[in-house]
Parts: structure tokens; C-alpha cells; sequence
């Protein structure tokens, strides 16, 4: 039977020691996965050189990150001892009332996380902090300790199900790559003998590269609940996955014709995650460009929009002109103007269209595959809520 209890009667504040100049794997805590081996999850170290005021963590504490709100939350059950941030806080837990990794999923549930936003003071509410009274109090649902096993089972076998399909798109994209390469080369290779040319030679005029509509063009009082769509930066990093949040009247859009969307343009990322494209697909409303976004609009007769947006991402040549002719220390953004006169290399057409056929057969079964994956990622989803909700 479930029964909700304060979390201070399951936690306490754990002693803990500093690392000084020993040596142990360092922990971080990431919102996707918990707690994790840093040198596994990230390229590059991101712990200070000195790490003498680590923490020194042991199995089974339970780690609390800095931004409570994206459940940074993890057990530590990776390694016998490992060290994380000084900032991170660190928790004693209870293991003969409740599984500890069972307290895991419930300190990383929705449920949980609305409760920490609820509490979160401070003017910007991801640097806002919570009190520990505040913390301890939260209600937590709790049952009989072989059922919390029994759940985290079940939860667990799911989560491998969704581990596995991420990994086959991600196999499917590697094979992409991995043909692209075969069938065009080094296209950074200056023995590469495909035909160069500027990007804005490979479409039809000038005004098929261009970015959305600025200022009093377009301001966001014009925006409506439905219509013609506004395509955003989170469209394109989701292959337009994500459906359009924002929309204009069909009159508003008439008059921003020059900035619409059509089958095959590739859509480009002007800011935050720079450079990331997405082709335009058949089954979405065309609609209007955001001004953080930009279009180009090959020409069919000289390029095949698929190899051309597969190049602006696997092209380490392209990809560093990109980055050259993105400007600002603090939000970058692609001068357009620029982005026009890269060089990009143009194989024959024929053989574009051959690895376009290629990718559209590998997106049949990724839809296959993302599919499945919506449809277990929904299942996860109504579990946690019957059993934390």
C-alpha cells in the first residue's frame, strides 16, 4: 500500500570527507542520466585541476547536483569511492526503509521536480535555492520494500528497451555518415577533385539563402494560437519532430512571403546550437521562417538538397567556415552574407542523388525505429506516473 512520507525520514545530511591529494574517479551528474563517470560522458574535463576539496563519495549516498530543478539527483553506485564537486550536497540514505535506487527515480520523477520549482526562490529561478527544511519536507510516496525493487525493475527493463532504440537510430545515422564518406571522400582533402563553388552558386539567385524577418517585420504580439506556422531554432534541432509553438494569420504570412518554407530548403541554425540544419520535409505546413534561422534553397539542377545538408554537417572544411563566418562572443549568429560565399564542393549530380536514395531508405526504418521509441518512451511515462504521480 502507498503511503506518502516526509523525505527527511529516509535522508539525512551525510559527513563527508575531502579528497586532498588522493586519487579517485570523478562523478558528475548530468539531467539525462543521473550520475555518471565524468571522463566517460564528457570529451573534454570539465572538474577543476585541483580537486583537493572534492567530496569523497561512497556507495549509496545519494548526490544532489546544483540545478535541483533538472533533478540532478543520482545513488552513487558506480564506483566504491568517487569524488564530486564541493558545491554538490551529499545525503545520508535510509536502505533498510527504502531501495535507494528506488529513491533515485522518485527524487528524478515530475512529480518531484514540480516540487522543487514550487520551493525554488532567488530573481532567476534556475539560480534560486531551496531551503533544507523546505527539502526534507517534500512528500515522498513510499511502499512495501519488495515492491520498491519489484519497480525499479520493471522501470529499468523499460529504460533498456529505450537505451537500445537510441542506439539503432544513432547506428543509422553512423551509417549515413559512414556512406557519405565512402561514396565522396575527404571533402576537406585538397586533393579532393569534386567541382568548387560558393554556396550561393549551388542555388537558384541570391535570395535563396536567407535568414527570417527582423524587427517590426515580425514581433511576437503578432504571434497567434493557430494558423500559419513560425519554424524556430527547436523545430530544426528535432528534424521537425516538434511541433510549431508559435503561428500567424494567413494575412501576415502573405506579406512575409519571401521568408516561407517549401519540401527539400535546408533550414539552418543562426544561433545557439550554430550551424545545425534540417531539410524542410513533404508532410509539414509550409510556414514562416524565425529570425533565428535561415533558409537555403538549392537549386535541383545543380544540387541534391539531401547530399548538400549531409555536407554543411560532415564537411570538416565546411564545418570551419561555418564557425568563421559565425560571429559574437556571447550569441553567436551566422552573418549570412558570409555564409553565402563558403565554399562547398559539387559532385556529379547523379551521384547526390544516389546517396539521397541511400538516406531515404535508412529514414524509412529510423521512423520505424522512432516510433518504437515514442511508444516505450510513453509506456516509461505512464509508469512513473502510476507508480510517483
Amino acid at each position: 500500500m502507498k503511503q506518502y512520507i516526509p523525505l527527511g525520514e529516509v535522508i539525512t545530511k551525510a559527513t563527508v570527507e575531502r579528497c586532498g591529494g588522493n586519487q579517485f574517479p570523478i562523478l558528475s551528474i548530468t539531467m539525462k542520466d543521473g550520475l555518471v563517470l565524468q571522463d566517460e560522458k564528457f570529451k573534454k574535463r570539465i572538474a577543476s585541476v585541483d580537486t583537493s576539496d572534492y567530496k569523497v563519495i561512497p556507495r549509496g549516498k545519494l548526490v544532489q547536483g546544483i540545478h535541483i530543478d533538472e533533478a540532478n539527483f543520482g545513488i552513487q553506485d558506480i564506483v566504491d569511492a568517487g569524488i564530486v564537486s564541493p558545491a554538490y550536497k551529499v545525503w545520508d540514505v535510509n536502505d533498510r526503509r527504502i531501495f535507494p535506487k528506488y529513491l533515485e527515480i522518485i527524487m528524478r520523477s515530475p512529480r518531484s521536480i514540480g516540487f522543487y520549482k514550487s520551493k525554488l526562490n532567488g530573481s532567476v529561478n534556475r539560480r534560486g535555492r531551496m531551503t533544507d527544511d523546505d527539502f526534507l519536507g517534500m512528500l515522498i510516496p513510499v511502499v512495501d520494500y519488495s515492491e520498491q525493487i519489484r519497480i525499479v525493475d520493471i522501470l529499468n527493463r523499460v529504460k533498456v528497451v529505450i537505451t537500445k532504440r537510441e542506439h539503432e537510430l544513432s547506428a543509422l545515422d553512423d551509417l549515413i555518415k559512414a556512406r557519405f564518406v565512402e561514396m565522396f571522400g575527404d571533402l576537406a582533402n585538397p586533393a579532393c577533385a569534386w567541382q568548387t563553388c560558393r554556396l550561393v552558386d549551388s542555388c537558384g539567385n541570391n535570395d535563396d539563402i536567407k535568414c527570417g524577418p527582423f524587427g517590426t517585420q515580425l514581433s511576437k504580439d503578432e504571434y497567434q494560437p493557430t494558423g500559419v506556422p513560425v519554424w524556430e531554432i527547436p523545430q530544426i534541432n528535432s528534424a521537425f519532430a516538434i511541433p510549431p509553438e508559435h503561428f500567424l494569420t494567413e494575412a501576415k504570412a502573405k506579406q512575409l512571403q519571401a521568408y516561407t518554407l517549401i519540401p527539400g530548403d535546408i533550414v539552418m541554425s543562426r544561433k545557439g546550437n550554430v550551424g545545425k540544419c534540417a531539410l524542410f520535409p513533404e508532410d509539414k505546413k509550409s510556414g514562416v521562417l524565425h529570425s533565428d534561422v535561415l533558409r537555403i534553397r538549392v537549386s535541383v539542377t545543380k544540387a541534391n538538397p539531401c547530399f548538400m545538408m549531409y555536407q554543411l554537417h560532415y564537411s570538416r572544411d565546411v564545418i570551419r567556415q561555418i564557425e568563421q563566418v559565425s560571429s559574437g562572443a556571447i550569441m553567436a549568429g551566422v552573418n549570412v552574407t558570409k555564409l553565402k560565399e563558403i565554399l562547398v564542393k559539387l559532385p556529379p549530380l547523379g551521384l547526390q542523388e544516389q546517396f539521397a536514395a541511400f538516406v531515404a531508405q535508412i529514414d524509412k526504418s529510423k521512423s520505424a525505429i522512432q516510433k518504437s521509441l515514442d511508444e516505450t518512451q510513453i509506456l516509461f511515462d505512464s509508469l512513473m506516473q502510476k507508480y510517483f504521480g
